[in-house]
């Protein structure tokens, strides 16, 4: 999918890839971002320009995935998530976007904050309200302001 476009619900997708059997709900706005197959995408969600979401994920109302993003394969993103991707925001000048990755099988909980430059490791959960500061190991869980390690997943665990 490519150019402006407007659905119903004012939803607006310009100049985006949208993979197959992807379904996206009311008012969001995808720019210049690529959007995998058979996903699910929440109402409200901004997810911009350079930015890309793998197959399989589902991520919930609210969220904000900015530029400079890359989400694998099978990611659960929930509600009001924001991805942050300047360590000095300024509203004028020159600003340098700090590239996030999110590896597949992540979970993130609900009203999480991930700030730039991290990677989110394979299969790791992030626990509800957390903020993510640092790089988080594959299949380890995390919570807490700053997010730290409460439990490493084993083989097989959900």
């Amino acid at each position: 999918m490519s150019n402006t476009i407007k659905t119903g619900q004012f939803t607006i997708i310009r100049d985006a890839e949208i993979g197959e059997k992807t379904v996206i709900w009311h008012h969001c706005n995808l720019f210049g971002c690529r959007i995998g197959k058979n996903c699910k995408i929440g109402s409200y969600v901004e997810i911009g320009p350079g930015s890309s979401v793998g197959d399989d994920c589902k991520i919930e109302a609210f969220a904000y995935i900015c530029s400079g993003v890359t989400i694998g394969n099978k990611v659960f993103i929930g509600p009001h998530v924001t991805f942050i991707n300047d360590k000095y925001p300024k509203a004028v000048g020159d600003w340098k976007i700090v590239p996030t990755l999110v590896e597949s099988g992540a979970s993130i909980g609900a009203n999480t904050t991930i700030l730039c430059g991290v990677t989110i490791g394979k299969n790791s959960l992030i626990a509800a309200g957390s903020m993510v500061t640092k790089d988080v190991p594959s299949n380890t869980w995390v919570a807490g302001n700053p997010a730290r390690p409460m439990k490493r997943k084993t083989s097989g665990a959900s």
